[in-house]
């Protein structure tokens, strides 16, 4: 079964992606999915606290909507998306693409290495909308949980993207995947006989869950 929805992306008023020369193709427009760790997706997004701006980098696999690395920092250095990568590959297994924008600290010398020492294919975005499973993340996690709460400090900003990740991935519930959460999802997915598996089509700056 497939459904359909257009992603609008949200005025981003800080840069967080500083392109860089080194272009790898969108490798994933038109792939369909019927599994996780197929492609997941990365990107960078700012979360002010006060008069102090943060960077947090998730990475989500498309399929089941999970977030499965995270980093908070005070810097957009690359080792942070490094940190992240990292995290994901101790509990899952690597896939087969990287979807990511075309920010400078994804073509660093040891993510691009990581990446091929797992065997990964990079893909990268042209445009926000090519990348906009990891867009949605970052503005469901701003959005829906830290504006909310109102972080006060760097350390409560780090311990409510915690929180805000444990009750995305096992809470929160999308109709596009059951009306269950993410972790529900992938749980279920692995129970062949008990499952029957949507599957995602990714189109040209439309995207079809």
């Amino acid at each position: 079964m497939e459904l359909g929805c257009r992603l609008k992306r949200k005025k981003n008023f800080r840069r967080t992606t500083y392109s860089s020369d080194i272009y790898y193709p969108n490798l994933i427009k038109g792939m369909k999915l019927n599994a996780p760790s197929v492609i997941w997706q990365s990107d960078i997004t700012y979360i002010r606290v006060g008069e102090k701006f943060y960077y947090a980098v998730f990475i989500i696999d498309v399929y089941t909507k999970k977030i499965v690395g995270y980093q908070v920092s005070d810097h957009m250095r690359a080792i942070a998306n490094v940190k992240v990568l990292r995290m994901a590959l101790k509990s899952k297994k690597a896939p087969e693409i990287h979807h990511l924008d075309r920010g400078s600290q994804y073509i660093y010398n040891e993510y691009i290495n990581l990446l091929k020492d797992k065997s990964f294919k990079m893909s990268m975005a042209k445009t926000a909308q090519d990348n906009a499973y990891a867009e949605r993340i970052n503005r469901t996690i701003k959005n829906d949980y830290i504006e909310h709460w109102k972080p006060k400090s760097f350390e409560q900003l780090k311990q409510m993207v915690k929180k805000a990740l444990n009750q995305y991935n096992t809470v929160r519930s999308y109709n596009n995947i059951g009306k269950i959460s993410p972790m529900q999802f992938e749980n279920r997915f692995w129970m062949k006989s008990a499952f029957h598996p949507k599957s995602i089509t990714i189109f040209n700056n439309e995207i079809n869950v």
